[in-house]
């Protein structure tokens, strides 16, 4: 692992997908509602797991080719009918985030996910409030694991890319954006990181949950 914080942070920038929001099954199902349209067979919850972590713009061309583009349409039609119905947070994740907010620690997310969705589950969970930035795809440059979208997500706070800057999320594409932001790379997720998992990428810190996160910061 890469050196453990001992201060607490001035910034925290959150994934969303499974590290605040459980949504496998709601991409699992929408990606194969879009792969049965195309002839492509589909993928169980474990395989969607391993093979969902770029963007659409990064990942879609090599499973649609040159039809990509009308793929993602189909795929957020289908995502679109149901991610409200079926959004849930995780365990103690809205504890988490207030617990932070009071802290006076500032709070940002960066995910893969289409920026428009990505404001509307916020904001249906009442959660909009608490973020300072909300970035998702295509909003930046550069998806994540770009540093693009994380200087997004300071704009306005003051805060600069560094160390006290934490990125906190449950996939090795996270831990690449934070150290291509230069800030430090925080796992939460259930299930703790496997021997050489994270190889060249390596989290600093590892929880698993949020408020496990929440309760380590507030004791620093």
């Amino acid at each position: 692992m890469n050196d453990t914080p001992n201060s607490r942070p001035k910034a925290i920038i959150f994934d969303w997908d499974n590290t605040l929001v459980d949504s496998w099954l709601i991409i699992r199902d929408a990606l194969n509602a879009t792969f049965a349209e195309y002839d492509l067979p589909p993928w169980s919850l474990d395989e969607t797991k391993v093979r969902v972590a770029k963007s659409m713009r990064d990942s879609f061309p090599e499973l649609f080719g040159d039809a990509w583009e009308a793929a993602g349409k189909t795929f957020y039609g289908h995502f679109e009918s149901i991610h409200l119905d079926r959004l849930t947070p995780l365990d103690n994740a809205a504890e988490a985030l207030e617990q932070l907010s009071t802290l006076g620690i500032y709070l940002g997310v960066v995910s893969n996910k289409t920026g428009k969705l990505l404001r509307a589950e916020a904001k249906q969970l009442g959660w909009d409030k608490l973020f300072g930035q909300i970035v998702g795809a295509t909003d930046a440059p550069r998806d994540k694991p770009a540093a693009d979208p994380v200087i997004m997500a300071l704009a306005g706070s003051g805060i600069e890319l560094g160390p006290d800057v934490w990125f906190a999320g449950d996939a090795r594409i996270d831990m690449e954006c934070a150290l291509n932001a230069g800030c430090t790379p925080v796992l939460v997720r259930p299930e703790p990181p496997a021997n050489g998992e994270f190889a060249g990428a390596d989290p600093a810190l590892y929880l698993d949950t949020p408020l496990g996160l929440s309760n380590f910061a507030k004791n620093l």
